[in-house]
C-alpha cells in the first residue's frame, strides 16, 4: 500500500507535481519512461501529500527511506526547503507466522529455529509467553550461544521477570566474553543496567 492505496509488487515509475502547500505524486507504470514519452494513460494512480518546510534546505532532489518499521516505512522527497512524506505498508505478519508454525512442526528443529520462532513472537506478535517458550529451547539446544541468552534476558525484562533477566544477561556476558565478542558483552552490561 501507497498512501493508503494498493499496488501491486513490481516496477514503477514515481512522477511529482510540485506545490507549494501539498505535492501531486503519481505512480506510473511505465517504469523505463525517462520523462519524454510520459503517458497520463500510464499511471496506476495519483494522490496528493502535504508539503512541509524543513531546514537545512536540501540542493539536490533527495528520495530516502525513513521511519523503517516491518510492515512500514515513509518515502521522504525532499527538495531545496520543503519535504514530503509518503506512507507505504505491508501486511507479512500473517506470512510470517505460517512460516514459522511450519518450521516449529518439523520432525527436526534447530536452535535457528526457536530463536527465528522467539523473535518473531517478541517483536511481531508481542506473544512474550511463545517468544520465552522458544527461546528457552533454543538455549538448550545451543547452550553456548551467547546471543540467545541476550534474547531470552530481553523477553524476561519485558515479562517484568527481572531476575530471570539479570541471570541470562549474565550468562549472555559469560558466554560472551569466552567468545571475545565485546559487542554482547556491552548489550548484556546495558540490559542490567535498565533492570
Amino acid at each position: 500500500m501507497m498512501a493508503g492505496k494498493a499496488i501491486d509488487t513490481g516496477s514503477y515509475a514515481i512522477w511529482t507535481i510540485p506545490g507549494k502547500k501539498e505535492w501531486t505524486i503519481i505512480i506510473n507504470k511505465d517504469a523505463k519512461n525517462w520523462g519524454t514519452v510520459y503517458s497520463e494513460a500510464d499511471d496506476l494512480f495519483r494522490f496528493t501529500v502535504e508539503a512541509e518546510s524543513m531546514k537545512p534546505s536540501m540542493e539536490t532532489f533527495t528520495m530516502q527511506f525513513a521511519n523503517i518499521k516491518p510492515e512500514s516505512c515513509e518515502l521522504h522527497l525532499l527538495w531545496g526547503t520543503t519535504a514530503v512524506s509518503i506512507p507505504i505498508t505491508t501486511s507479512i505478519k500473517e506470512k510470517i507466522r505460517a512460516q514459522v508454525d511450519k518450521a516449529l512442526s518439523a520432525d527436526k528443529i534447530t536452535a535457528g529455529t526457536y530463536q527465528a520462532a522467539a523473535n518473531f513472537y517478541y517483536e511481531w506478535d508481542k506473544d512474550y509467553n511463545k517468544a520465552l517458550a522458544n527461546a528457552a529451547k533454543a538455549t538448550e539446544a545451543s547452550p553456548k550461544a551467547f546471543y540467545l541468552f541476550l534474547l531470552k534476558a530481553r523477553i524476561e525484562k519485558d515479562m517484568g521477570d527481572k531476575v530471570s533477566a539479570k541471570a541470562d544477561a549474565e550468562k549472555c556476558i559469560a558466554l560472551a566474553t569466552e567468545a571475545k565478542n565485546d559487542d554482547y558483552v556491552r548489550q548484556g552490561k546495558e540490559l542490567i543496567a535498565k533492570l
